[in-house]
C-alpha cells in the first residue's frame, strides 16, 4: 500500500477520535490500528512515523508509541 493511503488511513481514524479528550483519543487511534491494521500496514505507519516527510496528524504522532511493531517474521 503506498504512504500516501496509510497516512490517508491512519489520519481518518485520528479525525474520527478527535472528538474526545486528547489522552483517549490516542489511545483509541493506537487501539483501532493495532486491532484492524494486518502487521504490514502496521510496519509501514511506523516507518512513516519516524519521518518528518509524511503528513500525520499530531493525534497518530501520538498514538504511535502505542502501537504494536509486528514481529520481524509477519508478512
Amino acid at each position: 500500500m503506498s504512504q500516501e493511503k496509510i497516512a490517508y488511513m491512519a489520519n481518518q481514524i485520528a479525525t474520527a477520535f478527535a472528538t474526545r479528550p486528547e489522552p483517549e483519543a490516542v489511545e483509541a487511534v493506537a487501539a483501532h490500528i493495532n486491532q484492524f491494521w494486518e502487521p504490514r500496514m502496521r510496519r509501514q505507519l511506523l516507518d512513516l512515523l519516524a519521518s518528518e516527510d509524511v503528513v500525520l496528524s499530531d493525534l497518530v504522532r501520538k498514538a504511535g508509541p502505542e502501537i504494536r511493531r509486528p514481529a520481524a517474521s509477519s508478512v
